[in-house]
């Protein structure tokens, strides 16, 4: 376990990391003994500095949830961070490449919530009965430590390597469609990369969010109405350059498009 000291000065190192968007050395290469919980520790000391700066949260991420990120990675379980505002795009928007680094795409569904979901032992009914509706979304990778032999620790510390997300599409009721056969097409500058159903997202997309309550219930914390839950990628990570324009093609519920500047 690390001590107040050692966590605050590693989130010291990532927001000055984000904030000359740079990467620093893995955390882990340095702190052998650093756990899972340092690693939320760390979090949410960056989140907590975040929100007294003025910035405004509204919704979590949950990364790593389906075999193809996990193979992809190397890591072996899921993990979570924060979505600020000023990281939410809209279906068709310019964004400034430059200002991520390490930058990739992956191809999500995002849950907007109506009611409150708080853990433990929350099913995938609960998830459902507490969704307003569920959304196209497109999240975009930045990672403020570097990529090769990071662990789970390297990236829970990175706000699970949440850089910005995009939404758009047809927002729709979580009965009206079968979230398990949701699908989609990933292109890169008119040519397709990659596809992907999100039941790759351990077997229901629901189930992300049901296990983003059930952690966050550990941590003595909770999902709230209005929130955006990015319930993790079912097609691998694609990797994207200034210039690149970007579409996922979700079929009946629409498409999602992006150019990076």
């Amino acid at each position: 376990m690390l001590d107040d000291q050692q966590i605050t000065a590693i989130a010291d190192e990532l927001a000055d990391a984000e904030r000359t968007r740079s990467m620093i050395p893995l955390i882990t290469a340095r702190h052998p003994e650093m756990t899972v919980e340092d690693s939320y520790a760390v979090q949410n000391e960056w989140r907590r500095r975040a929100i007294a700066s003025g910035r405004r949260q509204v919704g979590r991420k949950i990364g790593l949830t389906s075999k193809v990120m996990q193979a992809a990675t190397g890591i072996t379980e899921p993990d979570y961070g924060a979505i600020f505002a000023d990281q939410v795009f809209e279906n068709g928007s310019v964004i400034e490449h430059a200002q991520f680094t390490g930058v990739r795409i992956e191809v999500e569904l995002a849950f907007v919530l109506g009611e409150r979901l708080e853990g433990p032992n929350t099913t995938v009914f609960d998830v459902m009965r507490a969704t307003e509706y569920v959304i196209p979304a497109l999240e975009i990778l930045s990672s403020r430590i570097e990529l090769e032999g990071r662990t789970i620790v390297d990236t829970i510390s990175d706000n699970a390597a949440l850089g910005a997300m995009v939404y758009g599409g047809n927002p729709t009721k979580p009965h009206d469609v079968d979230l398990r056969w949701v699908s989609a097409l990933l292109y890169r500058n008119e040519q397709i990369e990659e596809s992907g159903v999100a039941a790759a997202v351990l077997n229901h997309p629901a189930m992300g969010v049901a296990w983003l309550a059930d952690k966050l219930a550990q941590h003595d914390d909770a999902l709230e109405a209005g929130e955006i839950v990015l319930a993790g990628s079912f097609t691998r990570p694609m990797w994207v350059h200034p210039g690149d324009t970007v579409l996922a093609d979700y079929g009946p519920m629409g498409t999602i498009a992006c150019r990076f500047a």
